[in-house]
């Protein structure tokens, strides 16, 4: 019997030759048969080892995953099949297992182990550091030259959607065609990705990496220390076995949901199905574009999400109305940076001081303090709604604001962010001479403000209500675990319902 893959997909997901390749996007593309097959290539080899993980063991185990589906293709070269262990021996005495790493510290249950192939099913079901760690495992004395394969569905929240962003369309959410299965260099320099078109753009970026002396003592090849990666998407339309046999599987992604089926049948990797982001997609795209009415005498004010130093950032928006009209972003400040810029834009804008609110936790208490700013502390009770007379259902002032800005401004389309390269000022290598740009450096990557922006307005969801039925919102911790940063952009804007909710009487301050 002759084994071969489908054309497209299949084909290009085999025939690549990178160290790290990860495979699918979309639903019914044939992504773990595919793995399946990719494990047989060197079961003729008796050194060859190869594990192939699920999260969970049930996972491996039920019907139509990975256990089930090895046994249409594994018999064939005579694999002779140990449930109990779930492992499949050949003839030359090569072995193929399937394993859970349900747990974060089941990853060291392989410490020591030399696997030559392996592969996860469904990639983004693990941690990073779970992937990492196993990469480290990834050796081999068989002769095969070591490398992983990985299948996933689109996740935008996951570690996955960052680190294959290279092949995805930051606008739309899809794979860039062009660069399906395009190979990249790739290595980690302490928590940063470092990516280039060749060895030596990887080499440039962080030579301190490689010229340690006991790398160069060792005579080590570059080239063996550099990864190369790609992605490859595919979708169900390539699987032509799968429709001619089971044609209402597509009627059934056909039938989803216009968000559902953009992402489980397209592969869009910007789109969420889990109901939990309090801003609608389509709205923060217009968050740039949009013309929110403005009244003549539109409140003038100044929101501030004060940071020191470290990934945090200091961000700074100047209101008219509901109309960013000027961005300053500082990557390392203290309080007399701050509350100097500020008194600036005070002038600069003619805003009053207590039309300036400051996230009083950290630095940001030392800059109400010495300004005389309005201090905010999100974990405050929520606000009083004096329309029905009593406080709004909500766990605390944080998420009481970010349902209103959500609700009543983003997914409305009534509010503006205007932020061009001549009205945002970015402080990074110095606190006293900016430049005008919308990019920052986050890491060793350069980002888009704008990107950042929807990218925290993303991170930012509901979470379950408490006993007493108030509304939550997901905790900092878990947005900075989506992020990989402090949502510091979503919480500046954050503040600006804060100055809409609080009586005048509460922040008129002598200015």
């Amino acid at each position: 019997m002759i084994i071969k893959p489908q054309p497209g997909f299949q084909e290009l997901a085999l025939s690549t030759r990178a160290d790290i390749a990860i495979m699918g996007g979309a639903a019914g593309a044939g992504k773990t048969f595919t793995l399946l097959m990719e494990s047989i290539r060197n079961v003729h080899n008796n050194k060859f080892r190869g594990v192939i993980f699920r999260r969970t063991t049930p996972q491996i185990k039920n019907g139509g995953g990975l256990w089930d589906t090895s046994q249409n293709l594994y018999p064939i070269l005579q694999g002779a099949q140990r449930e109990s262990s779930l492992e499949w021996v050949f003839p030359s005495g090569s072995k193929i297992k399937f394993a859970h790493l349900e747990y974060e510290k089941n990853k060291l249950d392989w410490q020591g182990s030399q696997i030559p192939f392996i592969g996860f099913d469904e990639l983004t079901h693990f941690t990073e550091s779970q992937f990492f760690y196993m990469l480290s495992r990834n050796r081999s004395d068989s002769g095969v030259r070591p490398y992983v394969r990985a299948t996933c569905n689109p996740d935008p929240d996951s570690w996955v959607a960052k680190f294959i962003e290279w092949w995805i369309d930051e606008e739309t959410g899809f794979p860039i065609p062009e660069r399906a299965g395009k190979i990249r260099y790739f290595t980690r320099d302490g928590d940063s990705y470092v990516w280039g078109s060749s060895i030596d753009e990887v080499f440039q970026q962080c030579p301190h990496i490689f010229q340690n002396k006991e790398l160069v003592e060792s005579k080590v090849n570059i080239n063996d220390l550099i990864k190369t990666v790609t992605f490859i998407p595919g979708n169900i339309y390539a699987n032509r076995i799968l429709i001619e046999k089971d044609p209402a599987y597509l009627g059934n992604l056909l039938s989803l949901r216009d968000e559902e089926k953009s992402q489980l049948l397209d592969g869009n990797w910007k789109i969420r199905i889990d109901g939990l982001q309090l801003c609608n997609h389509m709205a923060l795209k217009d968050l740039f574009t949009n013309y929110p009415e403005q009244a003549p005498n539109a409140k003038r004010c100044i929101t501030v999400d004060a940071a020191r130093f470290g990934r945090d950032f200091c961000v700074i928006f100047v209101w008219k109305g509901w109309e960013v009209i000027h961005t300053v972003v500082y990557q390392k400040s203290d309080v007399h940076d701050i509350v100097s810029k500020i008194e600036l834009l005070r002038f600069k804008f003619n805003v009053p001081k207590s039309q300036v609110i400051v996230d009083q936790d950290g630095v940001g208490g030392g800059t109400v303090k010495l300004g005389n700013y309005v201090g905010f502390h999100g974990g405050n009770p929520a606000m009083k709604d004096y329309s029905i007379r009593g406080r709004e259902n909500y766990a605390n002032l944080k998420t009481q604001c970010y349902y209103h800005l959500c609700e009543e401004h983003i997914n409305k389309n009534d509010i503006r962010l205007n932020i061009h390269a001549e009205n945002c000022e970015i402080f990074d290598d110095s606190k006293l001479h900016g430049h005008f740009s919308t990019k920052i450096k986050v890491g060793r990557e350069v980002k888009d403000i704008k990107d950042l922006i929807v990218q925290d307005l993303r991170a930012i969801k509901r979470s379950k209500t408490d006993l007493e039925g108030k509304l939550h919102i997901n905790s900092k911790d878990e947005q900075k675990n989506i992020l990989g940063r402090s949502p510091d952009f979503a919480d500046t804007l954050m503040m600006r319902k804060y100055l809409d909710l609080l009586p005048e009487a509460k922040y008129i301050r002598q200015a």
